[in-house]
């Protein structure tokens, strides 16, 4: 089995997503011995945000791509295939300014690649990504899972499910630390809430639940 590990809060060692991403992956060691670890820091390796270049060739008629496109196709490759070789994804997902890391959606904007990860039929997309299991370590400062008004403003959960659904992976699970700009004792209660939801889902399954 093949787990990545993706992290990508910009705050390093004060980033409680990348704490719970951390957490996540050695309880999932603990069930799971056999599982191979691949680690990607996003914030340290971003891949260039989604241009021309890195759409390449596809679907334009041209004899030879540019140096430019070449090298934006290299970094795609090597993103897809890292991702279609994964069983498992373990993904630090901040909250900044109601949506992901802008990290995180160039890393998206490289692995949703039709004809990889997803085709397009008579009947509408079609998901390729098949059998993976999503679990993503998400951290709010404030709290948007209490009403429908704060959930209306919360675009990090909805859209990464969205996404994994989109490229046939229906096994989303989500880690929830939120609160934890509000205080000390709200992180603490944060922390917590979230280490009980992992602790109980591992004991009780060996999974994980959302």
């Amino acid at each position: 089995m093949k787990l990545l590990h993706i992290d990508s809060s910009v705050l390093g060692t004060n980033s409680v997503s990348r704490q719970l991403t951390a957490e996540i992956v050695a309880e999932w060691r603990k069930t799971h011995p056999n599982t191979a670890v691949e680690y990607l820091d996003l914030a340290v390796n971003t891949p260039n945000h989604f241009n021309a270049d890195a759409l390449g060739i596809r679907g334009v008629v041209q004899a030879e791509p540019t140096e430019a496109q070449r090298r934006e196709q290299e970094v795609s490759e090597r993103l897809v295939s890292q991702f279609l070789d994964s069983d498992v994804l373990v993904i630090g997902a901040p909250l900044y300014n109601f949506t992901i890391p802008t990290q995180l959606k160039a890393w998206i904007d490289r692995i949703a690649q039709a004809g990889r990860t997803f085709k397009y039929t008579e009947k509408g997309p079609v998901g390729l990504a098949l059998g993976k299991t999503v679990i993503v370590a998400s951290s709010r400062g404030g709290m948007y899972s209490t009403s429908e008004a704060d959930r209306a403003m919360e675009h990090q959960e909805s859209y990464l499910e969205a996404v994994f659904r989109f490229v046939g992976i229906t096994d989303v699970r989500f880690v929830r630390a939120e609160g934890v700009a509000m205080g000390e004792a709200a992180k603490a209660a944060a922390f917590s809430a979230a280490r009980a939801d992992i602790a109980a889902a591992n004991e009780a399954k060996g999974q994980w639940v959302a």
